[in-house]
């Protein structure tokens, strides 16, 4: 897609990576929906926003209810008049031994993280082509390509988000539509350091095997986002692009 783009849908925009990717897409000046399941989560993402001179407005949407994303994606075109980019970034995560993994708990995270994806690109995607293009970023993670213990469920979405990115990127490539993904690693989101905190996960052994040596910030994974929507990406399609600080390549 070439030229400037204006109009930005960001799921999960309340906070961590989704709120650094929302205000990124702002100050360079797209209209951005802040869109998460917890409206005032939305409200500050929408109201750091605008304190920077930025356009924003919110829309609380619970992406694994297709009808709410139809709906939620017509809302913005009819205020805006136009859907230029998305941003797939709602996500839960479960701890638990995959031997005890409860059928409901399985199934929450495969809603929201891969069949919540599904549906908010159907909905951007039916727009996009009618308009003439676009660009579509999901948020995929290490795990879709390595094993963690004790999160089976999320590996299992994150593979599929991968897998989803590469069908629609040369299904919808003659219609001007660009879908991506980005798999950060360890990012120091409320999230991670919560995980640090309960011992979820050792903060000496995660920084011990990443070669810089720290996690990284939410807005350098809205860096790399802003670039995939830019004009300047305009030949990446299909890449599922991993920023890890070198995690994935060191070995001892």
């Amino acid at each position: 897609m070439t030229g400037a783009l204006k109009v930005a849908m960001v799921t999960g925009g309340g906070g961590g990576i989704g709120g650094a990717i929302a205000a990124r897409l702002a100050a360079d000046g797209m209209t951005v929906a802040v869109t998460d399941v917890a409206p005032d989560a939305a409200r500050r993402t929408a109201g750091a926003i605008a304190q920077q001179g930025g356009r924003a407005s919110i829309f609380a949407l619970d992406v694994t209810d297709p009808g709410q994303v139809d709906a939620t994606v017509d809302r913005i075109v009819a205020e805006v008049g136009r859907l230029d980019v998305l941003v797939n970034c709602a996500g839960i995560q479960f701890n638990c031994a995959s031997e005890d993994l409860r059928p409901e708990d399985y199934l929450r995270v495969l809603a929201v993280n891969l069949h919540g994806t599904v549906f908010c690109c159907q909905a951007a995607g039916r727009q996009m082509i009618r308009q003439g293009g676009g660009v579509i970023i999901n948020i995929s993670s290490m795990a879709s390509s390595f094993g963690w213990p004790r999160r089976m469920p999320y590996a299992v979405t994150k593979a599929g988000v991968a897998a989803l990115t590469r069908s629609l990127a040369v299904e919808w490539a003659p219609h001007n539509i660009r879908v991506v993904a980005i798999a950060p690693g360890y990012v120091a989101t409320a999230l991670v350091r919560h995980a640090f905190e309960q011992g979820h996960i050792k903060s000496d052994v995660v920084l011990g095997e990443i070669p810089q040596r720290r996690l990284a910030e939410p807005e350098e994974i809205a860096n790399l986002a802003a670039f995939l929507a830019s004009p300047a990406a305009a030949y990446i399609t299909g890449q599922e692009i991993v920023a890890d600080g070198g995690f994935s390549v060191y070995k001892l």
